[in-house]
């Protein structure tokens, strides 16, 4: 969440870069907190100066009493015991506005960063960088969703027998071809310099708030019956959380971490041929790449994270293109993504398969994530995190841009992994 301290001091610099983001009423909203700031403050003032009178008091009827001034003394101690329900109710107050205060700012989405372009939506992003021709298929090409039938190697019948719409089966050349993806991106990854974490797909409420799915995402995420817990929507919020009431010390920054999870979402949703087959799914496979840095260093480290995916998709020999998100698409808890879209043939459209964030100090603010700078002070960390690669559209791609009147070729980067380079 944004710091109090942030919307107090760089109060133009923070609504700019609400406005940005499209926040209705963005001017109110900051007022609003600065105002229950002011409360909070003054109230705790007030709270302080009491318990000094009380302290003060209390060293009145010690004298007092040595003096045997009972009468006094029991004088003093009346007035004592009414500060004291005085300060009680203070203090219940105090407590009232600090939590109205939190809940305020969770619900203020981060800043955009001033490089962010203006824009409504997805039709003002800014395209960045273009790599490859868009593929040319033969005659009669088709999309993944009826290549997937002819070689059955993904059944999504099978899925909603068991689970439901958006819960496919991967079975044979499908499943390893899974597999083989998977395994890919994680040694990648690790020649890459991050550390491989197996982290838990199943969050409570507090980890939920710590990376900002809570309360923005509540809607989007499946929650489990008589408990705080929830089904992970993405890697980055177990494994961001790992460093939550963290202190870091120099030697250990950058914080690098790559996982691989299945990820669940309720959103799949709607019908048409833009979320047929693997488009759109509730579960999906995805690894993440997360990084903790300096705050001086985490805009590097985004162009170098976003490098990284690219050299993914280049190795794949997947169309691609990097997008820089304007205000209006922004995520609630990023200041600065890129999104990277793989070229479909067969559909003859772009597919989102990775975005690549810099959430400044958003998260670690609610996550406490600190470290010890030179200055022996505590200072939040940048936090940021990517897709690297969330897979469905990468399948969907790989089975389209690749498919032969003989079958669907597989690149050659990933038949050491798949142990066959055709499906047919």
């Amino acid at each position: 969440m944004l710091r109090i301290n942030d919307i107090r001091t760089e109060k133009e610099k923070v609504l700019a870069g609400l406005r940005k983001k499209r926040l209705e009423n963005a001017d109110a909203v900051v007022e609003g907190v600065l105002k229950l700031d002011d409360a909070r403050k003054s109230t705790q003032a007030e709270l302080d100066n009491l318990l000094n009178e009380s302290k003060t008091l209390a060293r009145q009827i010690g004298g007092l009493m040595k003096e045997g001034k009972h009468k006094e003394a029991e004088e003093v101690k009346s007035k004592s015991g009414q500060m004291k329900e005085q300060s009680k109710a203070l203090q219940e107050k105090m407590k009232k506005l600090e939590e109205e205060l939190r809940q305020a700012l969770y619900n203020i989405p981060n800043a955009a960063h001033e490089d962010v372009p203006e824009g409504i939506g997805e039709n003002d992003n800014k395209v960045v960088h273009e790599w490859g021709d868009r593929p040319h298929l033969p005659e009669g090409a088709k999309p993944h969703w009826e290549l997937i039938e002819q070689y059955d190697i993904i059944d999504f019948e099978l899925g909603n027998k068991i689970t439901g719409a958006g819960f496919p089966v991967y079975k044979g050349k499908g499943a390893r071809l899974e597999r083989a993806l998977i395994n890919f991106f994680l040694d990648e990854a690790v020649k890459a310099g991050y550390l491989e974490v197996v982290p838990p797909v199943i969050i409570n409420e507090a980890s939920g708030y710590g990376t900002g799915q809570l309360p923005d995402k509540e809607g989007q995420m499946y929650g489990i019956v008589d408990s705080d817990l929830y089904l992970i929507p993405t890697a980055e919020v177990p494994i961001t959380n790992l460093y939550r009431d963290v202190i870091l010390s120099e030697k250990d920054i950058p914080v690098k971490n790559v996982g691989y999870t299945p990820c669940f979402r309720r959103e799949a949703g709607s019908w048409g041929a833009h979320v047929r087959g693997l488009n759109r799914l509730h579960q999906f496979d995805k690894v993440e790449i997360v990084q903790i840095q300096r705050p001086e260093n985490s805009y590097e480290t985004l162009e170098q994270m976003c490098k990284h995916v690219q050299s993914l998709l280049e190795k794949l020999k997947l169309t691609h293109r990097v997008l820089l998100l304007c205000g209006g698409d922004l995520g609630f808890t990023s200041a600065k993504t890129y999104d990277m879209e793989v070229y479909s043939a067969a559909q003859q459209k772009w597919l989102e398969v990775s975005s690549v964030s810099n959430f400044e100090t958003y998260q670690a603010n609610r996550l406490k994530l600190r470290f010890k700078g030179d200055d022996k002070k505590t200072q939040l960390l940048h936090t940021l995190n990517g897709s690297a690669l969330a897979l469905p559209r990468i399948v969907a791609a790989l089975l389209e841009n690749n498919q032969t009147p003989q079958g669907i070729k597989i690149p050659e980067v990933l038949a050491p992994y798949t142990g066959f380079d055709m499906i047919d």
